[in-house]
């Protein structure tokens, strides 16, 4: 699950974690107020108008906009990118709308830096990273710069070590240019420490603060926040749900949620309607190695009904990439027949005219092998998986 940018920073701020005073804002007249209140507080010269969607790269992509010339400037350019398709490489050509926007202080900045928090499956532990370039992609310096990356992995049992942040400091060089080098180093540690509590306790699968600024006054600042969390404690944080922007989320993958599937959209031009994630996963690997592309990952579990089967359907053909769909189902305690009742209804109600590649294995697998035969419908069967994949490769292609 993610959230906003000034969503994130009220967490920050909980947790001890210094940010800019900011607002949030809806309309163009909340700006311009947001704009008076932070003059007043702060007399800054400088506010910064925000876009907030859930996506990186938003200041390349237009959506971030310093302004010195007052209020009613910050009421212009936030008229300008309140309801503005907002195109990043985070969210495709197609863009995000922008429809909330966080109005801050400007600083005095002198350095930025990247810090991030993320689980490392491999290590099975939180990877701590840092950088001195920060402001820019993240991936982009792993590429091409790995070397500047710093990484610490934090132990389970005994937690972060004050040293690692030391020396994270020091890799850093983060006192250089600073006024007061021991103020800025005891203030890098508190960050660091405090990122990685917050972290553990909110149950974050990824965190980080890019840039992580020094001003000029030797200060260090979360002058951006991203949070994920982890949906899987989802039961042990009931607040979530008030940060929760359905507005930014896929409205397919919402109705999934709802009905007990898991969908998430991809760029490819076949539908995958699979039982279990390990087979799901497999299932566009294959189509993938034929020269396919799978326009989506979705599995239905182990006991789908004939209803979220047909359900099921609806969400994939919702996509308007999508050429074709290859049914793969291996039936445990799912079965082959329920399985096939479903793909014949489906492919009834909703007049399928795309190619549809079925395979089918386990339980019942001859009964539901038998009703797909006999339904009448242009369905293609498949004795592997392999043979579903260039089946249906072939019929988009053909």
């Amino acid at each position: 699950m993610k959230i906003h940018e000034y969503q994130g920073k009220q967490i920050f701020a909980k947790y001890g974690i210094p940010v800019p005073k900011g607002v949030v804002a809806f309309t163009a007249e909340e700006a311009q107020k947001a704009a008076e209140q932070l003059l007043a507080e702060t007399k800054a010269p400088v506010v910064v108008v925000k876009a907030q969607i859930h996506a990186g790269g938003r200041g390349k992509g237009g959506g971030v906009k310093v302004v010195k010339d007052g209020p009613s400037a910050v009421k212009d350019v936030a008229g300008k990118l309140l309801g503005m398709q907002l195109v990043t490489h985070q969210t495709g050509p197609e863009g995000q709308q922008v429809r909330r926007l966080y109005i801050e202080q400007g600083l005095d900045i002198a350095r930025e830096l990247y810090l991030g928090m993320v689980v490392d499956r491999e290590t099975r532990r939180i990877a701590l990273m840092a950088s001195t370039e920060g402001g820019v992609e993240i991936e982009k310096v792993a590429e091409e710069t790995p070397e500047k990356i710093l990484t610490k992995y934090i132990d389970p049992v005994i937690g972060l070590g004050a040293y690692q942040a030391r020396e994270l400091a020091f890799g850093l060089r983060i006192t250089d240019g600073s006024p007061d080098p021991k103020k800025t180093l005891k203030q890098f540690v508190s960050i660091v420490t405090r990122l990685c509590e917050l972290f553990e306790k909110e149950d974050c699968s990824l965190c980080e603060v890019n840039p992580l600024i020094v001003t000029k006054q030797g200060d260090v600042v979360a002058l951006d926040s991203k949070i994920n969390f982890d949906d899987n404690a989802a039961d042990r944080h009931p607040g979530w749900a008030e940060l929760r922007d359905v507005d930014e989320e896929d409205p397919v993958e919402l109705e999934a949620k709802a009905a007990g599937l898991s969908y998430v959209s991809l760029d490819g031009d076949i539908g995958c309607l699979v039982n279990g994630a390990g087979l799901a996963m497999s299932t566009m690997d294959i189509i993938q190695h034929y020269g396919g592309q799978p326009a989506n990952f979705l599995d239905v579990g182990g006991g789908a009904t004939k209803e979220q089967v047909t359900r099921a359907f609806k969400m994939i053909l919702s996509s308007p990439k999508v050429k074709g769909i290859f049914v793969n189902i291996f039936g445990g305690i799912m079965k082959c027949d329920v399985i096939a009742e479903g793909v014949i209804a489906a492919t009834k109600e909703l007049g399928l005219k795309v190619p549809l590649v079925v395979r089918l294995e386990g339980t019942n697998v001859e009964q539901g092998k038998a009703l797909l035969q006999n339904s009448g419908l242009a369905i293609q069967p498949a004795d592997t998986m392999a043979d579903g994949a260039q089946k249906i490769v072939a019929a988009i292609r053909g």
